[in-house]
C-alpha cells in the first residue's frame, strides 16, 4: 500500500507486485548460493575429517594477519590436511603423492615442497566473480599458507570458474580442482580427487541425494518468485 500511494511509483508501474518478488529474488538467490557454500565447506571438512581419521581440530586452519592499525585480525580457511595427522600408512601416502603431483604441475620449487606439512583447502560451490579484492585475498592467503608450510588449494563444487580466474590462481601456486565429473585426474576434479585420494565418492552422495536437494531449491525458488499478496 506504501508504494501504491506514491505517484511516481505509480506514474511507472513500479507499484507492481511482480517488482518487489523481483527484488526479493535477487537478494534471495544471493543467499541461496552463499548458503550452499556454506554447507559445502561443511560436509567437505567433514568427509575428509572422517575419511582421513582426522579430529576437528586437525581439519580446522587459521592465521593471524596484523593490520595497519596495530591491530591483528584472525583469517579461517575452510579445511586443512596435515599429513602427520593421518595415521593410516597408505593413505598418508596417497595424499603426499597428490600434493606431489600437483606442485610439480605448479612449478613449486622441490626444496620448498620438500618443506610442506599438509595441504589447507579454500572451498566454493563455484567461481564466477570478477572481484579483484577476493582474488588478493585469496591470494595473500596462499602467500601465507607456504610462510606456514603448507599447499593451498581451492575446491570448487561446480564447474562454474572463470577461466581467467582459475589461470591467475595458477600462477599464484594455487592448487585449483573444479566440478569435473568422469575426468579420471584428481589433479583437475573435485569429485575424482575426493574419490581417488581422499576415499570417499562425494559425486555419488550428490546424486543419491539429488531428488532431495532439488525439492529444498524448489521449495525455496517459489517461496522468493511469489509475489506479494498484501
Amino acid at each position: 500500500m506504501l508504494y501504491q500511494s506514491d505517484a511516481f511509483y505509480n506514474w511507472f508501474g513500479l507499484d507492481n507486485p511482480l517488482m518487489y518478488a523481483a527484488h526479493k529474488a535477487a537478494g534471495g538467490m544471493t543467499s541461496v548460493y552463499r548458503q550452499i557454500g556454506i554447507g559445502c565447506e561443511k560436509l567437505f571438512r567433514t568427509v575428509i575429517r572422517d575419511a582421513l581419521g582426522l579430529t576437528a581440530t586437525d581439519v580446522t586452519w587459521s592465521y593471524e594477519l596484523l593490520l595497519p592499525s596495530g591491530k591483528t585480525r584472525t583469517l579461517y580457511l575452510d579445511a586443512r590436511v596435515p599429513l602427520d595427522k593421518i595415521a593410516d600408512r597408505a593413505k598418508r601416502a596417497l595424499f603426499h603423492d597428490w600434493m606431489k603431483q600437483g606442485a610439480e604441475k605448479l612449478g613449486v620449487d622441490p626444496k620448498l615442497f620438500a618443506t610442506l606439512n599438509g595441504t589447507i583447502f579454500e572451498v566454493r560451490q563455484g567461481y564466477k566473480s570478477k572481484d579483484s579484492k577476493r582474488q588478493n585475498a585469496d591470494i595473500a592467503n596462499a602467500a601465507t599458507a607456504y610462510t606456514k608450510a603448507y599447499l593451498p588449494c581451492v575446491a570448487i563444487l561446480s564447474a562454474q570458474i572463470d577461466n581467467d580466474i582459475l589461470m591467475r590462481y595458477r600462477l599464484e601456486k594455487w592448487a585449483v580442482v573444479t566440478g569435473i565429473v568422469g575426468l579420471n585426474d584428481p589433479l583437475i576434479s573435485t569429485y575424482d580427487f575426493m574419490r581417488d585420494v581422499i576415499g570417499y565418492d562425494l559425486a555419488a552422495f550428490f546424486e543419491r541425494n539429488s531428488e532431495v536437494l532439488k525439492t529444498e531449491i524448489d521449495a525455496v525458488l517459489k517461496a522468493l518468485l511469489a509475489p506479494e499478496t498484501t
